[in-house]
């Protein structure tokens, strides 16, 4: 929840689920059931995931705010064999199709996807819906250690974007320090009580929480593959080596971070890097036969909680008139 109102203070989130297959990433991330805005018993509530309870909170978030301040856009990716796919992308059917993107790095350091596409959703079951709704599209492939192993990582972008400021606007009326009620401020050229000016704050801002759900880390070994679902574990595998070389790179405060080694860590290096907030959530299996996999993944964990950022400032400091 902490993470969801960082949002809303103008600070890009990704949380995500690592873990070797079969061990419950995708059951954290998604729950066993779609969300249903009829359904909420207690034990409905259980079954849900992280993405539909993100969805849940988000809302309920922007529904204290003053009304249409913020609007909401999802956008649901994968990364498969070191490439960008949309998987909201229709064809002139209107049949959503999976499209391969290109990531962008503008010059302010922002990550854009080429020609994404983005749906408005005004409520979580809307998220669900669009989520739910490409969830065959995913690649999968049968292993040695899961039927139906997810071969990529999934991503799903909510987009938040702020429509109206929340300090005080141009043009409004003040009281000013040393001056009486009966004496207003002279003009503001002469005066000490200057007229109000633009924070931060009053600057609309365009936020993103990136919700992952990672393929499986098990070596090829475990997988017991070949032929081309061999080379989708060595791409699974390179890339999840890259995000603990990045995470290793920024827990050592290292001058260069290497974002660009795979497209998963280049696509979520504005909301891993920098002043964005990441929460990693480790999935291990309780299984014997899968130790060395277990304590791969709890090395990563490791490196994740080696990472200590600086405190960052509040991005939208009400504005203060002196």
């Amino acid at each position: 929840k902490p993470l969801l109102t960082s949002l809303l203070d103008g600070y890009n989130v990704c949380i995500m689920a690592y873990g070797q297959t079969g061990s419950g990433k995708t059951h954290t991330m998604m729950g066993s059931h779609s969300l249903d805005e009829h359904s909420r018993t207690q034990q409905e509530a259980q079954t849900q995931g992280i993405i539909p309870k993100a969805a849940v909170e988000l809302f309920r978030l922007i529904s204290e705010k003053p009304s249409d301040s913020h609007t909401v856009e999802v956008s649901v990716m994968e990364v498969y064999n070191n490439e960008v796919f949309d998987l909201l992308a229709r064809d002139k059917h209107g049949n959503v199709t999976g499209q391969h993107r290109d990531i962008v790095t503008t010059s302010s350091g922002a990550i854009q996807i080429t020609s994404l596409t983005y749906e408005p959703v005004r409520s979580p079951s809307e998220v669900m819906q669009a989520v739910n709704s490409v969830q065959k599209l995913r690649a999968h492939c049968p292993t040695l250690v899961h039927a139906d192993s997810s071969r990529s990582h999934l991503i799903v972008t909510l987009t938040i974007s702020s429509k109206s400021p929340n300090a005080l606007a141009l043009g409004e009326t003040h009281s000013c320090t040393g001056f009486s009620a009966s004496s207003p401020c002279p003009s503001p050229s002469y005066s000490p009580c200057p007229s109000p000016r633009h924070s931060i704050s009053q600057t609309p801002f365009r936020t993103k929480l990136q919700l992952v759900d990672l393929a499986g880390s098990e070596c090829v070994g475990m997988s017991g593959v070949s032929g081309a679902a061999l080379w989708e574990v060595s791409c699974i595998n390179r890339s999840l080596s890259a995000l603990s070389d990045v995470l290793g790179a920024l827990a050592e405060q290292r001058p260069h971070v290497p974002y660009r080694n795979s497209k998963l860590t280049h696509l979520l290096q504005d909301s891993i890097g920098g002043d964005a907030k990441l929460l990693v959530m480790l999935c291990v299996s309780p299984t014997q036969r899968f130790i060395t996999e277990s304590l791969q993944s709890l090395g990563l964990g490791t490196r994740a909680r080696q990472v200590h950022k600086e405190l960052p400032r509040k991005k939208n400091t009400p504005l203060k008139v002196r």
